[in-house]
């Protein structure tokens, strides 16, 4: 099927790059392709957040994503400005995406101090950041290729992550590319490891590569554990607290299995506290493998073997307490 544009309607018209028909038609979202042909319409005259959003259906804050996402792409000036108060339009630049010029001043410079992340950072106020900083444009341009189109929300926790808590621009790129691997992007997710990285000084490569086999090998655990004891639903942070425990106790798994047998046997449920306790009194005890407690049984049983008198119960309540040293 051939296509043929219709000349009859052709009046007044704007020009566009071609950089944008030739590059990024597969790229934009069709969000992006609104407000820039908006802006292109637009050229010369005063326009705003809320203009733009109105005329296109794109919401503001999409609108101000795009807005970063085309000068990005250098096809805006990163000099736009767009905000709730009428400013002036963009012209697009040159067609060709040229390099932007490296300028040696840090984010965190005295001479204009960054706004915490929370204040909501706008489109304008990034830009300038970026057009301030190398690092930051780096570190866009490297998550971008991870996550996809940045969202004004995640550049803001960047910028957060990099300016506040003072984490190099390598780890906050190691740290997205772990996040993304476990498939938990959100912002509220990667702030939260970036908070415990800074406090525990993880800022370089190897630390947070050492940090993150850290982490991935305590979920493996945790979710072995989640298996062993047929749970429906993770382990709740309590009793990942547990976990972790005998995780660092070095307890072997076909231990912790025989705990929580001995659990069920007694209990009839799952008890993460019931089986700390057996695992306790076994350590105390020094029985180290199901090997050292089921030799401490049969022992047991054969002491009982050869008494003529049966046990009572309170030979059994004794042997509860040698065994498995359950705390009622």
């Amino acid at each position: 099927m051939e296509f043929k544009v219709n000349c009859g309607i052709w009046g007044a018209m704007f020009g566009v790059p071609f950089i944008v028909a030739d590059n990024f038609l597969k790229l934009a979202s069709g969000n992006q392709i609104k407000v820039l042909l908006y802006l292109l319409r637009c050229s010369g005259k005063m326009c705003s957040t809320e203009e733009i959003s109105a005329n296109t259906g794109v919401s503001a804050e999409e609108t101000e994503e795009a807005v970063i996402f085309w000068q990005q792409a250098n096809v805006l000036s990163p000099q736009t400005n767009i905000s709730a108060t009428p400013v002036k339009s963009i012209m697009p630049q040159q067609t060709e995406i040229t390099p932007v010029q490296p300028v040696q001043q840090p984010v965190n410079s005295s001479a204009e101090p960054m706004p915490d992340h929370k204040t909501n950072l706008s489109g304008s106020e990034i830009a300038s950041i970026m057009d301030n900083s190398q690092d930051i444009r780096e570190l866009f341009k490297i998550a971008e290729s991870i996550l996809g189109a940045l969202k004004n929300s995640q550049m803001n926790s960047m910028i957060w992550m990099y300016d506040h808590l003072g984490l190099k621009k390598e780890v906050i790129i190691t740290l997205i590319s772990y996040c993304a691997s476990i498939e938990k992007i959100n912002t509220a997710y990667m702030e939260k490891i970036a908070s415990v990285w800074a406090e525990n000084d993880i800022n370089t490569i190897n630390a947070a590569q050492d940090e993150i086999q850290r982490m991935t090998a305590s979920k493996e655990y945790s979710a072995k554990i989640a298996k062993l004891f047929q749970m429906q639903s993770r382990p709740t942070t309590k009793q990942n607290e547990f976990i972790q425990q005998w995780k660092n106790a070095d307890i072997s798994l076909e231990l912790i299995k025989l705990a929580y047998e001995k659990t069920m046997e007694q209990i009839n449920k799952l008890n993460f506290n019931y089986i700390n306790k057996i695992l306790l009194s076994w350590q105390s005890s020094g029985f180290k493998t199901v090997q050292d407690v089921q030799a401490a049984e049969s022992e047991y049983k054969k002491k009982k073997a050869g008494s003529k008198s049966e046990p009572d119960d309170t030979d059994i309540e004794k042997y509860n307490s040698v065994i498995n040293k359950f705390l009622y």
